[in-house]
């Protein structure tokens, strides 16, 4: 029973009866539904269709590639073409020349003539001599000398070499007496088998009406523009005149699938033996209208909800926001450092509950303060002494004893670019923040090791790489320069050999989180990590307290031997993996 006199319970009621059943049922669920169902259908149903259709065309196309190829079936075509080709027509005796005129006037034909009836007429330009004309209306002949081989799709059918190559619309402003008529066409060169030579290109041309047929049954379940584009984009053919929003989106489809926008959605789908295109626009309009009496039931139900829990909230809203004010009110002044006032609880509600809670917070906030302010200070006088402890004055020392034997040997550029570190250095241990990234911190150390290496020579070699994706993360200023020192002046200088210094960050994975492992590593003298406490030991301590304070989480590890060297890693958490993108990557 106690459940029913609690704030939580109240709330819930009336959120779950007065706002989210209505909202949900008539402003969202229903209508976004059926939107949705019928948007899924259109576009199944037009992808569908539109397969189809593009199959159709296709099938078409495919019927005027192999036309052209109809000279290669009859020998004698064949063997006309190359006399033509060859110049020996002119010299060829009267059988001859009779026997190849009937192959290209009369057997040419036969095989041409019984084509679909669409194909309105074929013509075959041999290379040599006049073109030769079959078409299905004897009324029509071809102009006297019409200039065939300066005609854009017969240069194209040459640089095909064999290959069909598709025209877009067209008239046939090569025959007499021929109407305003509109065809698209194929052209093919015909070689010679044996040789591989030219011989003639063949043009069949087709009725631009049969697209229409092709695509006038074609329905979609909302009104629907059909448009077939050609390879340079241009509207071949279009069931509809095109508004301009649509002419001015057809060029995109070179490079697009789908085209959005508040009145239409294009969808196309490409003709492949022709480089064309098929291009259906559907009206979103009409697509709209059919959920929009759904709108208006969902916007009427949902007013009537909104009047009736407004009144409640009227109510309401008095007795829950005038007890949140006040509690803000007393945060605002807690924020400003007054812990004086405290919140008059009334009831055992949440609000009492939450009321008797921030008191209890702000008195316990009071006495923590003076606690944190006292152990910041101390915090931060800390850290700045262990900065400006960082780079030590026989470091300096040596440097500068280096500086003067790169000037004795007349070494100046050396020189100037060992001042230069040097100078880089400082002001980078100057600067007054205790924050710096992997980036920043490995560049100083790139200084630092320089530096190092004009003082040692061919004793010491210094490696630096990090991760480039690495370079934003966050660390404690001058975290890791100590760790070098270290291998220096602990590993490096004492032993007889030449040593290596290598110090890396890379992006490592483990345990379902990402980590940035640091590493400093020298092949030098080495220690005893159970041995008792050195001055060494008490530098990488003092490092490790650093980063456990900047992050808990964060792994500290030493390993080290005698005469083999040592290798210091330190690993910051980065956060989770995302595994989803991690499987996929």
């Amino acid at each position: 029973m106690k459940l029913l006199h609690t704030l939580r319970f109240k709330l819930t009621l009336l959120y779950l009866l007065f706002i989210v059943t209505p909202f949900i049922i008539s402003a969202f669920a229903l209508p976004y539904y059926i939107q949705g169902l019928l948007s899924s259908e259109t576009k199944k149903l037009t992808s569908g269709t539109l397969n189809a259709l593009s199959r159709n065309i296709e099938t078409y196309l495919d019927d005027l590639d192999r036309l052209s190829t109809s000279p290669y079936l009859s020998d004698d075509v064949m063997t006309a073409l190359k006399i033509k080709a060859n110049h020996r027509y002119q010299t060829a005796n009267a059988y001859t020349k009779l026997k190849t005129d009937r192959a290209l006037k009369g057997t040419l034909p036969n095989y041409l003539i019984n084509t679909r009836p669409d194909i309105l007429s074929t013509i075959i330009i041999p290379n040599v001599g006049p073109a030769y004309l079959t078409s299905k209306d004897n009324q029509f002949g071809l102009l006297d000398d019409f200039p065939f081989r300066d005609e854009e799709w017969f240069q194209a059918a040459l640089q095909a070499n064999g290959k069909a190559v598709f025209t877009s619309s067209h008239s046939q402003n090569y025959l007499m007496n021929s109407k305003e008529r509109q065809v698209f066409s194929v052209a093919r060169l015909i070689k010679d088998p044996d040789t591989r030579q030219p011989l003639a290109v063949i043009l069949a041309d087709a009725d631009k009406k049969i697209l229409e047929k092709i695509t006038k049954d074609i329905t979609f379940n909302v009104s629907s523009t059909v448009v077939i584009l050609d390879q340079n984009q241009q509207v071949l053919y279009s069931n509809h005149l095109l508004p301009e929003e649509l002419q001015s989106q057809l060029s995109q489809f070179r490079t697009k699938d789908v085209y959005e926008s508040a009145s239409y959605n294009g969808i196309s789908r490409n003709v492949s033996p022709a480089d064309w295109k098929i291009v259906v626009f559907l009206s979103n309009e009409e697509l709209k209208s059919k959920v929009r009496w759904i709108y208006i039931i969902a916007f009427l139900l949902s007013a009537g909800a909104l009047v009736v829990t407004f009144g409640v909230f009227v109510y309401f809203s008095r007795w829950i926001v005038k007890p949140f004010k006040k509690m803000n009110l007393i945060m605002n002044k807690v924020k400003k450092g007054d812990m004086s006032e405290r919140f008059q609880t009334r009831g055992q509600d949440e609000i009492g509950q939450l009321g008797i809670s921030l008191n209890n917070m702000i008195s316990r906030l009071d006495e923590l303060i003076n606690q944190e302010y006292r152990s910041k200070l101390a915090q931060q006088n800390a850290e700045y002494r262990a900065l400006q402890s960082q780079i030590q004055p026989h470091f300096l020392y040596n440097t500068l004893n280096g500086f003067i034997g790169l000037n004795r040997e007349g070494l100046t550029k050396e020189l100037e670019t060992a001042i230069l570190s040097l100078s880089s250095m400082m002001r980078y241990s100057l600067e007054d923040n205790q924050q710096t990234t992997i980036e920043k911190e490995f560049q100083f150390l790139e200084k630092y090791g320089h530096l190092q290496q004009v003082r040692f020579q061919e004793k010491l070699s210094v490696h630096i790489h990090y991760d480039e994706s690495l370079s934003s993360v966050a660390i404690p200023k001058m975290l890791i320069q100590p760790l070098v020192e270290n291998a220096i002046i602990h590993g490096v200088e004492p032993d007889e050999k030449n040593n290596v210094v290598n110090i890396s960050a890379v992006r490592i994975q483990k345990n379902g989180q990402a980590f940035a492992k640091i590493t400093v590593e020298d092949n030098g003298m080495g220690f005893n990590p159970q041995a008792p406490l050195s001055s060494a030991q008490i530098g990488l301590i003092n490092v490790k307290a650093r980063l456990q304070m900047n992050d808990p989480d964060s792994v500290f590890q030493i390993e080290s031997s005698p005469g083999l060297g040592t290798a210091i890693s330190i690993e910051i958490p980065l956060g989770v993996i995302d595994d989803e993108r991690d499987s996929s990557g």
